[in-house]
């Protein structure tokens, strides 16, 4: 290690940093990071374990129920404080990495907001996350601009622009390249803190405020931790409690079970819960990944009609609604496709009654992933909800129960299905090594998220020798032959001459080790982490 170049002793930069980002990484700035490491990050720790037992539990067949301990919050009678102003209409977000051009472009689309991803679309290198936050720190003193070299065009904000909200990395993420005390920071700390000590100021004075996205949560005690770290940051600024405002991602599958109690831990600081649906299928997969009886069938067919999904989905909108605040609906993961009219008209066509769906059943708004989508949700969101919003759809009438929320999806798998894992999670993996976290493939926009599917399903096909469609077993000798010959492909497509310029090497020898290995990792992103 060596030693930062700071008045501040108990930090360390790892060797491998090369930029030391001195106008981000100010003495102030580090007294801050500091004081939430020390002040939480044991308490991360802490709930990472306990999603260990979570596990260890449901390995053993104890599914997931509504806690028993928080019956009174459930029922009782209350609501959060008030949603700002300029939150009081979502109908279209949209979402992409903290690149500068990314940043200039999701600003522009003429979304309402913009969701700046530190997570599952990008790949968490050092100058990737220090950049983006400097890229977001010019974008909100509305400096920011990008000169594209290839295509000789300039990039600037318009008069109007979306409004920003941040997604930190997930409590399990560590930020390896910055060491407090000889530890790994926690990203989630690393990310939250910069942007709020460097921004809180800035957007304060234009009449707004830090906004959040926050990831992965497992269990409301999580949804406490982050209420925790939010209100000590904000007096560590001496702003007001309650200034900073989040939206839960409600995208596992344990979270789905506690949505009035992680509103409730958040009340003074919460404005709506979002389906993450894509993670939400991962979710599904790993943890009921001991059981044969949960297999999913093709990822394609795992859509939010199939009985868990619509579900899900329609408890998150009663209980924010009931809470008084905002039920988001998933990402359009469709990109559009140049050369084909056709199939790009059937892939909007998708887009477009995903949305219908969506706002019918009473959802706030939605996310896309590329600007093109922007007026196809927003057309969908008009033309049936006519107010910034729709908390006045209480879906009073519904009744989800425990067993609606696990319900397995009728299904098939099939050669074609597996090939397609393999391949798309390969060809993600590849990617997200050479530091780019969203990618462009078949005409959809994958991130972690959906390489996690890929990569899941094949694991828990692959250990359960899962029956495919035409009657053959999933078998080892099955996934050999199907993984050798997509690498002959991949190999073919990039030739073999230039595969030293690219990380399929890294890319096919990581994935083979994650569906091969005896003991489900967690998450691809921590094996993948230390490549990077």
């Amino acid at each position: 290690m060596e030693q930062l170049l700071s008045t501040n002793t108990q930090l360390q930069f790892a060797k491998e940093v090369q930029h030391y980002y001195p106008e981000l990484l100010t003495d102030q700035a580090l007294d801050f990071l500091i004081a939430l490491h020390t002040r939480f990050n044991k308490g991360r720790l802490q709930l990472l374990e306990e999603r260990l037992k979570r596990q260890a539990e449901l390995d053993s067949g104890t599914f997931p129920t509504f806690p028993k301990e928080t019956v009174e919050t459930r029922t009782a009678d209350w609501k959060i404080s008030y949603i700002p102003e300029d939150l009081q209409d979502r109908r279209v977000e949209i979402t992409g990495p903290v690149d500068r051009k990314m940043v200039i472009n999701a600003l522009n689309s003429g979304a309402k907001t913009f969701m700046a991803d530190f997570e599952d679309s990008n790949a968490p290198s050092w100058d990737n996350c220090m950049q983006g936050q400097q890229n977001l720190m010019d974008a909100n003193k509305r400096t920011i601009d990008y000169y594209d070299p290839k295509k000789k065009k300039s990039y600037n904000l318009n008069t109007e622009i979306a409004v920003l909200l941040v997604r930190p990395r997930g409590l399990h993420l560590n930020e390896r390249h910055l060491l407090i005390k000889e530890e790994e920071t926690s990203g989630s700390l690393v990310d939250f803190g910069l942007y709020v000590f460097h921004n809180a100021r800035t957007l304060m004075e234009k009449g707004t405020a830090p906004y959040f996205y926050l990831p992965k949560l497992e269990h409301y005690l999580e949804a406490r931790w982050w209420d925790e770290v939010f209100t000590f940051a904000e007096e560590y600024l001496g702003i007001p409690v309650g200034t900073f405002k989040a939206t839960v991602l409600i995208e596992t599958i344990t979270a789905s079970f506690q949505l009035d109690e992680i509103i409730y831990e958040l009340k003074n600081h919460i404005v709506g819960l979002n389906c993450g649906r894509w993670d939400y299928i991962f979710s599904y997969i790993k943890k009921f990944k001991n059981h044969p009886e949960f297999l999913l069938p093709n990822r394609d067919q795992v859509t939010m009609a199939v009985p868990f999904m619509d579900a899900y989905s329609r408890l998150v909108i009663q209980r924010c609604h009931t809470r008084g605040i905002h039920a988001m609906g998933g990402m359009a993961a469709q990109i559009p496709i140049k050369d084909n009219p056709i199939a790009n008209q059937a892939a909007l066509e998708k887009v477009r009654l995903d949305k219908e769906r969506e706002v019918k059943n009473g959802h706030d708004g939605t996310w896309v992933a590329h600007p093109a989508l922007v007026k196809i949700a927003m057309d969908e969101f008009d033309k049936y909800m006519p107010e910034p919003n729709q908390l006045e759809v209480l879906r009073e009438d519904d009744v989800i129960t425990e067993a609606d929320l696990i319900a397995v999806p009728e299904g098939t798998i099939t050669e074609e299905g597996i090939r397609k894992n393999i391949n798309v999670g390969i060809l993600y993996l590849e990617s997200w090594l050479r530091g780019n976290g969203c990618v462009a493939l078949y005409n959809l926009m994958e991130d972690a998220a959906t390489a996690e599917i890929s990569r899941t399903q094949v694991w828990q096909w692959r250990k359960y020798n899962a029956r495919l469609e035409d009657g053959r077993a999933f078998t080892n000798a099955l996934y050999e032959q199907l993984f050798d010959e997509e690498i002959e492909k991949i190999k073919h497509l990039v030739g073999e001459g230039n595969l030293s310029n690219t990380q399929f090497e890294k890319a096919f020898a990581l994935f083979d080790a994650l569906i091969k290995g005896k003991e489900f990792q967690e998450f691809l992103t921590l094996k993948a982490y230390d490549e990077i």
